[in-house]
């Protein structure tokens, strides 16, 4: 699993936190969206062990910390279900402008049932899958049964959640009241996929039955015998991930790319997403893409940095394989490398003032037990490396539309 960190705004501007799991390989064919449980983070254990497993489903998962927790801006007082429906959405846009729109809504307790309300707003979402999720979002006052007066009267009330301080105003308790979560499940018509443990002590599993007798077919439920609410045995968050992953290919159309391949030496290929390119030669796969202040999403070398990555390449390989000839004590190439654009004054047959040549600086460095002799002649050498004289050449280059 390769994971990189984003960050993008709520409805109120403030900056939320997040990251992206991804496979390994960085292909994936669905992207998903997980909401985490009420005063939870992105970074709990069975969100990470859930998102991995999917990983490896070829499916990649963003998490984030909702408006006021975790790394994310804002204050947790200020929020209330809505904001964290808002924020599933903001979260879903930052996916469909930077990467793929979102297919999956995954959530977890309070969390799952923000999923099913942030699905039914959400276009892209195709599936919905709860995890010890209430049928009612007003289940999670019994959290602070014995507060609810002192907010009622006051406003207000602060008080420890799981070793945590953490202050709910008046206007949340309005909120989940205001929700109705089996009008939203009946009017959802997508697939949805409800896990529940009928051990849970914090949401009672009949709240699954509930949330599958309000959905419409398809649906299925998954129990978890001898799971706990929070699914801290990583057994169980794993295998979450891994029916999440089985059951979504069933439902999901995924956004399958025709294997990139040529019958010539390499084969490159740009979709819609600016300007990330795919490059294959034979079994072997690379990303080219521009920088971020170039409106790219730097998610691999520049075509430039890739030319002078194949004359450093070379030039190492070609060091190597003449000092092993000569059982030379050669350690060690490090070849460093940087391109210019130079007006070309020396050029006598430029007509143009503004015409200019390209030129390639390389710093090379060897270790090893060498004499000054042989790191000249090693530096005379790397002047021979086949991709060095292709440079030099007179390159012509043939280019015709392929049928």
């Amino acid at each position: 699993m390769y994971s990189k960190k984003v960050t993008f705004k709520n409805k109120q501007g403030q900056v939320l936190t997040g990251e992206i799991d991804l496979p390994i390989d960085k292909k994936p064919l669905s992207y998903a969206l997980f909401a985490h449980f009420f005063t939870g983070n992105k970074n709990f254990t069975a969100v990470r062990n859930i998102s991995r497993a999917l990983t490896q489903n070829q499916i990649a998962v963003m998490r984030f910390d909702f408006t006021g927790l975790g790394k994310s801006e804002g204050k947790f007082e200020d929020t209330n279900f809505t904001s964290n429906i808002d924020d599933l959405i903001s979260a879903a846009k930052y996916l469909t402008e930077n990467h793929q729109a979102p297919k999956i809504m995954i959530g977890h307790s309070l969390g799952g049932a923000a999923a099913i309300f942030a699905a039914e707003a959400i276009d892209s979402i195709e599936t919905v899958a709860t995890i010890a999720a209430p049928s009612s979002p007003s289940h999670v006052e019994h959290l602070f049964d014995e507060h609810i007066d002192k907010i009622e009267l006051d406003g207000e009330a602060t008080f420890d959640i799981a070793g945590r301080q953490f202050t709910i105003k008046k206007q949340f308790l309005d909120d989940i009241h205001e929700k109705n979560l089996p009008k939203i499940l009946k009017d959802l018509r997508k697939p949805i996929l409800v896990f529940h443990s009928p051990q849970d002590k914090i949401v009672g599993v009949k709240n699954a039955r509930e949330i599958y007798s309000a959905a419409h077919h398809p649906k299925s439920f998954i129990s978890l015998d001898g799971a706990n609410h929070l699914l801290t045995n990583k057994e169980d968050s794993f295998y979450v991930g891994k029916v999440i992953g089985s059951w979504a290919n069933r439902y999901v159309n995924h956004d399958k790319k025709e294997e990139l391949s040529t019958d010539k030496s390499v084969v490159v290929r740009i979709g819609r997403e600016k300007y990330t390119t795919e490059i294959a030669a034979r079994n072997h796969a690379i990303l080219v893409d521009e920088p971020k202040k170039y409106k790219g999403k730097d998610a691999g070398m520049t075509p430039y940095e890739l030319l002078l990555a194949s004359l450093g390449s070379c030039t190492a390989i070609t060091l190597r394989m003449y000092a092993d000839r000569k059982e030379w004590d050669l350690r060690e190439v490090k070849v460093h490398l940087e391109h210019f654009k130079q007006h070309a004054k020396d050029c006598n047959s430029c007509s143009k003032s503004d015409n200019k040549i390209d030129k390639f600086v390389r710093e090379i460095k060897l270790k090893g037990n060498l004499t000054e002799e042989q790191k000249q002649r090693l530096l005379q050498i790397a002047n021979r490396c086949p991709v060095h004289r292709t440079l030099e050449n007179t390159i012509k280059i043939e280019t015709k539309l392929r049928e």
